[in-house]
């Protein structure tokens, strides 16, 4: 469970007292931990093993005028989700009862309060991952970004690799500007980035129509006195401000009593539900915009509501423009388990290609980020919105479903952990190599991991698969790199100067043979291919056996048609641990005009493991 491994997780800080910071039968932090606990004495303990905050530092006293306590609540979630207790009986707002922990339950939390809001400044983070990394973490966890930058240039890609330089692993969130391709951030290929996807749990409200339709949606709260009766039911069209239920949009209309039909975008969907509410409406349904599609969240709102589908959304305008006196009612179901087609890919969940090197796919893997629970601090709840407004119905609660990649991301910390603990002499890429590599690409209803168009993800959605936790545990073969690596690689990239930058240390360029990021020996495969069919594309791996001592892999390669793709040897066999073998992989077009990213994969199969490496082809 992740006993005596820290994360640190760079965040908003913590809630003191939260039960999930319990260290009921938790060993010390140990001997190498070199942190401190700027809050009361008797707050931190062998859980919440450290707390400081970089918010207006003062690099003399070493100290911050502010402390790390979370007036937030995002951080109390992120580190709760990496590393939380067992707290029996936990749920949000009555929903998704039972057990919650972290995904290393036994690991220890350091926090490190680098955001006061949605504010998180630069040099706050650097400088909180500097000292995360001296104080004897090993594993970092940033559920935040920006955009996508030169790394020179980038805070996080800068501590990142000062981070693996020395041991310790970073998982970072994608971040939330998806569907549309080429949005993801912290996109170093020394960072774990990761998307975000569902579970198999919805949090259902049903919308019934007059005429007897009903669609499904989600949301968090889940009121018991909402009745069946049927309520006049309106879309406020009258101009894109009101169909989108912004503040002071809706004065105009006679809401009271009503379902508000609103338009997903532009403000949160909670506010929405504030402004129907000031209004006097008696519920609301959000209507997903098109690039939503079918990808729906549990929020916690207001006032009676649900989050419905696009599709679902037209068909509910279609019925409203059909009668005079359109009816509507929530029929609110409560949790439900083994929704069909999870995990699915989130529509907010950035996607690849990087922007800075397009030819290492991005994000790396995808894990839970839709209505995830976790540990908030309820007296913030307000604060998601930046409203003020009342939410009675909430008050007193200590966790919360909130989803994002910033949830998603201390999934993977958590797991990271894990794997930490159960081989401590792993390199970070090894650990990324495990995860990666084990990742499944189909969901519960067997077929492939779907977007929020219920159409199959493409691999700048979904990079490598979902995480795996019990198969990374025993990858059987990882491909691993150590950070000077990275250096003819960054040699190709950047002048002299930015490398030294980035790597913290001398650097001549002039005396390092330069390679492409496709060379780089990365558990993921990407190509380009030029339209000269001729021309073939050849790229050398080398695995190292992590398995058992004597096993044979078989090399299983699958591209699409158009596409031709050989591995030489196609058979490696080891005789001990740790021992490495390289291979070739080289493609070539067959034909055809077509242009554009396709995908195949290449499988090293023994008889215990598959060793799966996502393949992004790009036809020039």
């Amino acid at each position: 469970m992740g006993e005596g491994i820290i994360i640190g997780v760079l965040d908003t800080g913590v809630t003191p007292g939260h039960p999930s910071y319990d260290d009921h039968d938790m060993p010390p932090a140990p001997a190498k931990w070199k942190g401190r606990c700027d809050l009361n004495a008797t707050v931190c303990n062998n859980k919440l093993i450290g707390a400081m905050s970089f918010i207006d530092y003062n690099n003399v006293t070493r100290r911050s005028t502010h402390e790390p306590i979370d007036y937030d609540g995002h951080g109390t979630h992120t580190s709760t989700t990496a590393a939380g207790a067992f707290v029996k009986g936990a749920n949000a707002n009555g929903n998704a009862k039972g057990v919650a922990s972290g995904m290393a339950p036994r690991a220890h939390i350091a926090a490190y309060k680098v955001c006061y809001g949605d504010e998180c400044q630069g040099h706050d983070i650097l400088a909180g991952m500097d000292a995360a990394v001296d104080d004897g973490v090993d594993v970092l966890s940033l559920s935040l970004g920006g955009d996508s930058e030169p790394y020179h240039s980038d805070p996080i890609a800068q501590g990142g690799f000062n981070a693996i330089n020395r041991g310790v692993f970073v998982s970072c969130s994608a971040g939330n500007s998806g569907p549309d391709h080429s949005t993801l951030s912290n996109d170093a290929p020394w960072l774990l980035t990761v998307g975000a996807s569902t579970m198999d749990r919805s949090l259902l409200a049903t919308v019934k129509l007059g005429d007897g339709q009903e669609f499904d949606g989600e949301t968090l709260y889940q009121p018991h006195d909402f009745g069946s009766k049927m309520l006049p039911l309106m879309y406020p069209n009258a101009n894109e401000q009101s169909s989108l239920c912004v503040s002071g949009s809706l004065d105009r209309f006679d809401v009271r009593g009503k379902i508000v039909l609103c338009d997903r975008g532009q403000n949160s969907r909670i506010e929405k539900g504030q402004v129907v509410q000031f209004g006097g409406g008696a519920g609301m349904i959000v209507a997903n915009a098109p690039a939503d599609g079918y990808a729906t969240v549990a929020d916690p709102h207001v006032l009676p509501a649900s989050n419905v589908p696009y599709a679902y959304g037209l068909k509910i305008k279609s019925y409203i423009n059909s009668t005079a006196s359109p009816t509507a009612t929530i029929i609110f179901k409560g949790t439900a388990m083994n929704t069909p087609h999870s995990p699915a890919m989130a529509s907010f969940s950035s996607r690849g290609p990087s922007q800075i090197t397009p030819v290492i796919l991005k994000p790396d893997i995808t894990g839970p980020g839709v209505s995830v629970l976790a540990a908030w601090n309820d007296q913030t709840f307000n604060m998601i919105s930046g409203t003020s407004m009342s939410c009675p119905h909430l008050s007193g609660i200590a966790a919360l479903v909130f989803s994002g990649t910033s949830m998603s991301c201390p999934h993977l910390s958590g797991v990271a952990a894990l794997i930490k603990k159960a081989h401590p002499d792993w390199s970070p890429a090894a650990i990324k190599s495990a995860i990666m590599t084990t990742a499944y690409a189909t969901d519960n209803s067997r077929g492939p991991i779907l977007d929020e168009r219920r159409l199959p993800a493409d691999l700048f959605a979904v990079g490598a698969g979902h995480v795996d936790p019990p198969k990374a545990m025993d990858p059987g073969l990882v491909y691993d790199l150590t950070p000077q690596d990275y250096i003819p690689y960054l040699c190709g990239l950047y002048a002299n100067n930015h490398v030294r930058a980035i790597v913290g240390g001398p650097v001549n360029c002039s005396s390092v043979k330069s390679i492409s990021e496709a060379e780089l020996n990365y558990p993921s495969i990407s190509v380009k291919l030029p339209a000269i069919h001729s021309t073939p594309v050849s790229y050398t791996r080398t695995v190292t056996n992590v398995g058992a001592p004597r096993s044979t892999y078989r090399a299983m390669v699958d591209v699409p048609e158009g596409v031709s793709a050989r591995v030489d040897p196609t058979t490696l066999s080891f005789e001990k641990v740790d021992e490495k073998k390289s291979f070739s992989i080289t493609f070539r077009r067959r034909g055809g005009r077509r242009q554009g990213a396709v995908e195949g994969q290449l499988r090293w199969v023994s008889t215990k493991h598959v060793v799966r490496s996502p393949i992004s082809i790009i036809l020039e």
